[in-house]
């Protein structure tokens, strides 16, 4: 891409205009994309047959992918493009060089933002790629054995000192990676591949995502929540959202905003909520939709989304999940299409249908007494899916996640704090003597020093606040803290404890939770 230069642009500003660019639909006025490769990038990338570019051509990314190519070129080559150019490009690249969906599957937590996953690669990936950026970046692209083998050359050419460093001295990097890395990545993830071009020929078109959509999700720290979403058109492959929704305890979830469709089913979205502005990266395939969205400024306040398009039939989920053996309890089934006879299995009756439209049926359900513990699957007519947890007892407290990072911030600086939010996951045995997840319980949470060291520094005291019924952990300030030994930061090392009572008794479950210092460095792929 042509070298211009550009100051002022901070790594981290043009991460979040990165953000904002991928979740806005692009001006009409922009010019298009291939004036732009030809005037922006040509400059440094050498024409090919076939109207290809060097380097350009030869590579396979999601949308957030493409962003991040664009950002380096601007940080590290001086690229000056405009907010509309760099829009329609990355939207031109997605469209005609992006994933297919079975490309992304496993690996969608990175764009979904889900930061606490523990990865889980083979051990020379994980060694070799993940110890400085999540092994779903790797994954997220496509290059042929050549385009490999340059991303290592410029992996060293970029930081000199990568074989020096702690992690990667302790081994021959530079030629583990040509010799056996560039090999692997080649044939795990190539360029040329049939699912892509199976996709390209029978991707379906925006305008099927047009209409009303029932969907079902869980924000971790608050609950369940339903509604519908509304889908209008509002240029090519762009269109305005409305939201209409309410959380189990009543309180309303609702907004407005508009989204873009890359590659034929990559939705991202901007939608304010009460207020609130909220991303949505979602895989949006036929009748169904599914992701996740959070928080613009703060991504780890997100919630599990799963939608139907209404005129289809989909029984989405059960709110609650479980039922206790001789309770009475109602629940609600969502979903599209919904009609028919409700059945929750063996050992579990309906007393009464209290409310029935196509989107949602309410349900009020009893156990037998001697109802046998384990799963029940859930049929609605010829619809099924989901599934209802019949429990005697709660054999076991798991929190959720089991190991989570938390950030300090604020205290006078502009990177905001990342909280901790915890869910209890209750479990008991089947009647085959196996596990199984009953699912969410109200709970009461506290934390703890994690080891002596912690217990030592008072890191309770310091490293923030737990919410005792929500589950939801505030880390503390940013910067020295006088009050501290050595005036060190509000850093720490906690163990997580969740409370759940069952008929009276208390089982608690612990999880593991580092709260560090700041995330400066915070690209759309981490």
């Amino acid at each position: 891409m042509k070298r211009r230069l550009r100051s002022g642009l901070s790594a981290s500003l043009l991460a979040v205009a990165a953000c904002v660019a991928l979740h806005s639909p692009y001006s009409l006025a922009a010019r298009d994309a291939q004036t732009i490769l030809k005037e922006t990038c040509q400059g440094c990338h050498t024409p090919e047959a076939n109207n290809a570019l060097s380097r350009i051509s030869h590579q396979r990314k999601t949308p957030e992918g493409w962003l991040m190519s664009i950002a380096r070129m601007q940080t590290m080559h001086g690229l000056q493009i405009s907010d509309d150019d760099r829009r329609t490009l990355v939207k031109y690249l997605a469209d005609t060089q992006g994933l297919a969906p079975s490309e992304t599957d496993g690996v969608r937590y990175a764009l979904e933002r889900r930061l606490n996953t523990v990865e889980k690669f083979d051990d020379q990936t994980s060694q070799m790629c993940g110890r400085c950026h999540s092994g779903a970046r790797i994954a997220l692209q496509r290059r042929p054995v050549e385009e490999w083998e340059r991303l290592v050359n410029f992996h060293l050419g970029q930081w000199p000192s990568l074989e020096y460093q702690a992690l990667a001295r302790d081994r021959d990097w530079f030629d583990i990676a040509r010799k056996d890395m560039v090999p692997l990545l080649a044939k795990r993830y190539p360029l040329d591949n049939p699912a892509w071009k199976k996709w390209l020929s029978t991707a379906p078109k925006a305008e099927t995502l047009v209409g009303d959509w029932s969907f079902s999700g869980h924000l971790p720290g608050k609950g369940e929540v339903a509604g519908v979403m509304s889908v209008s058109a509002d240029g090519d492959d762009t269109f305005k959202v409305n939201v209409k929704g309410q959380y189990a305890d009543g309180s309303p979830f609702n907004g407005d905003g508009s989204a873009i469709l890359y590659t034929g089913y990559e939705w991202r979205g901007n939608v304010t909520i009460d207020g609130v502005t909220m991303r949505q990266v979602f895989a949006a395939q036929g009748n169904a939709m599914q992701g996740r969205m959070f928080e613009a400024d703060h991504d780890e306040r997100g919630l599990d989304f799963v939608a139907a398009k209404q005129g289809s039939s989909r029984l989405l989920a059960v709110q609650p999940g479980y039922l206790k053996a001789g309770a009475e309890t109602e629940v609600t089934l969502i979903g599209s299409g919904l009609a028919g006879k409700p059945n929750f299995g063996k050992g579990v009756d309906v007393v009464e249908v209290l409310e029935q439209s196509p989107e949602r049926m309410r349900v009020k359900l009893k156990a037998a007494p001697n109802a046998q513990p384990g799963l029940r699957a859930v049929t609605l007519g010829s619809l099924k899916g989901p599934t209802l947890s019949v429990y005697n007892s709660i054999d076991q407290v798991k929190v959720v996640p089991e190991f989570s990072v938390a950030r300090i911030g604020e205290g006078g600086g502009s990177t905001p704090k990342v909280q901790g939010r915890f869910d209890a996951e209750a479990w008991g045995k089947g009647a085959d003597g196996k596990p199984y997840r009953i699912g969410v319980f109200p709970a009461q949470w506290k934390v703890e020093a994690f080891d002596d060291r912690a217990k030592a520094d008072e890191d309770v005291k310091f490293a923030g606040t737990m919410q005792a019924d929500s589950g939801v952990f505030t880390p503390g300030d940013a910067g020295p803290n006088p009050q501290r030994k050595m005036s060190t930061n509000n850093a720490g090392n906690l163990k997580v404890i969740a409370a759940v009572d069952d008929a009276g008794k208390s089982l608690t479950g612990e999880g593991h939770m580092i709260v560090t210092v700041q995330r400066w460095n915070n690209p759309p792929i981490p």
